[in-house]
């Protein structure tokens, strides 16, 4: 058994752990996808596709993640340690789905797959590099269906009297208004001005008055 081809994409965070997806066919025939080049403590390493390991919920029969706390169809707590251990100690979260089961062809795997990463490390700082990695248009972006709106926000433009945001809708601009002014919010509800004077009566509180002038006027 040969590999024929290897395939890398390259992740475009330095700092993170994960270096690179890559797949593999053997003998121009069988293609194995999604393994991952990752970076550990000795240095990058090649781990195999892999599935999320899950259990039932004893009471509603759901399948949850072995790290789940809470049932994600009933809700009920769930033991965070039940996960099975291994020989160094670590819960066993994950089972591979394909993989290989003598260490020859797994330093095979890991040799081939790490030379072509560096070499496909090398070839992304050329110019016109297109990567032959196929991950099916998962990073592309959904088109909107045919009655949702598209709406395109324009940068907040800002005023020592008041904020205002700008937005974008069917190619017209509305204008959003804050609520209150940077001088507003430390005005009071109410201000001298805005309350009535002891002095000035309405019309009908003059009637009012006039009414109830002699209403009780006769006792001490």
């Amino acid at each position: 058994m040969e590999i024929s081809e290897v395939r890398i994409k390259l992740m475009n965070d330095p700092h993170e752990r994960l270096l690179a997806f890559c797949s593999i066919t053997f003998d121009v025939s069988f293609v194995i996808r999604d393994l991952k080049i990752i970076q550990g403590a000795k240095g990058a390493f090649v781990a195999m596709p892999s599935r999320k390991l899950m259990d039932r919920c004893p009471k509603c029969h759901t399948k949850n993640h072995l790290r789940a706390s809470f049932c994600n169809q009933c809700g009920v707590r769930l033991d965070e340690n039940r996960a099975d251990k291994d020989d160094a100690g670590r819960a066993r979260l994950y089972a591979d789905i394909a993989h290989p089961i003598n260490s020859e062809c797994r330093e095979l795997i890991q040799e081939e797959v790490l030379k072509a990463y560096q070499e496909e490390k090398i070839s992304a700082q050329q110019s016109g590099y297109i990567c032959r990695y196929d991950d099916f248009g998962e990073e592309d972006f959904a088109r909107l269906g045919p009655y949702e709106e598209e709406y395109e926000e324009a940068p907040v433009e800002q005023s020592s009297a008041s904020e205002s945001t700008q937005i974008r809708k069917n190619n017209q601009v509305f204008r959003i208004d804050s609520a209150e002014s940077g001088s507003d919010r430390n005005r009071p509800h109410h201000t001298a001005t805005d309350q009535p004077s002891p002095d000035k009566v309405t019309s009908n509180e003059n009637e009012t008055r006039g009414q109830g002038d002699t209403f009780g006027s006769g006792i001490v």
